[in-house]
């Protein structure tokens, strides 16, 4: 089962890896030789993200060597948290914890859908992974078996709707909801 499973989600999600263009990201061209940073601008659907990662002075991070997975929300998935939640945390005197929220979206290498499904598969259905932010996000497919589903340490579900972008400084996938570090 678990090798039937790995191949289906290597089937139909892996083929984007090995795809000559990159998706269209917030109507707009994402160029495998321009950094996360730089092709995040020229989205209309990640205003809310790159406010944020300029607010926290991450800029020169994600537009550094990498490699970096980055798993980003778009502006619908903000405005899904509680109202002035975004406002809150773009805040001088919260831009630490502005910080490890976007940091928990960020993994210290480069993962393609392909081998995120294969570590999913043979993990028994979910898989761990580690954020730079310290945060614990558990990766699986969703119900359907056609996509991955993101899950952080407070039970938030979010799905990657537009996966391997590929990046000249690692690999990005769109997701619809913001993940945060465990609530206490």
């Amino acid at each position: 089962m678990k090798t039937l499973l790995a191949a289906t989600a290597l089937t139909l999600v892996g083929g984007f890896a090995f795809a000559q263009e990159n998706p269209m990201v917030g109507g707009a061209e994402m160029p495998a030789t321009n950094d996360i940073v730089t092709n995040a601008v020229n989205s209309a659907d990640h205003t809310t993200l790159v406010a944020a990662v300029q607010a926290a002075g991450l800029v020169e991070t994600l537009q550094g060597e990498g490699p970096f997975t980055v798993f980003a929300p778009t502006n619908e998935a903000f405005a899904a948290l509680p109202a002035g939640a975004v406002d809150n945390l773009l805040l001088p005197e919260n831009k630490d914890a502005l910080t490890q929220v976007l940091t928990c979206h960020v993994v210290g290498a480069e993962v393609f859908s392909s081998a995120l499904a294969e570590m999913i598969a043979t993990d028994g259905g979910s898989h761990p992974i580690e954020t730079l932010g310290g945060c614990t996000i558990t990766a699986a497919m969703n119900a359907a078996g056609d996509g991955i589903t993101l899950t952080d340490e407070n039970g938030t579900v979010a799905n990657v709707t537009i996966p391997d972008v590929d990046q000249s400084n690692g690999v990005i996938h769109v997701i619809d909801a913001v993940l945060l570090p465990a609530q206490s």
